[in-house]
């Protein structure tokens, strides 16, 4: 699969990611919103480290600088 993310999209989304997280852990959010909160995070998360984002794929968006493959 083609990575679509690039660094500084990569970098946002674990940054988001780890705020999320620590959102949740820390009871700031609870019960079906801190769910919410924690499945967006662990999303964020597998994209940014994976560099694939379905999404990107299904609309054609790219935020690589160059065509890198996997």
């Amino acid at each position: 699969m083609n990575r679509n993310v690039g660094t500084t999209d990569r970098v946002i989304r674990i940054v988001i990611a780890a705020v999320l997280a620590v959102l949740y852990f820390s009871g700031a959010v609870t019960g079906t919103l801190g769910t919410i909160v924690l499945i967006v995070a662990a999303i964020s998360l597998i994209t940014g480290i994976f560099r694939v984002c379905g999404l990107y794929a299904l609309f054609g968006v790219n935020t690589c600088r160059t065509k890198e493959h996997s």
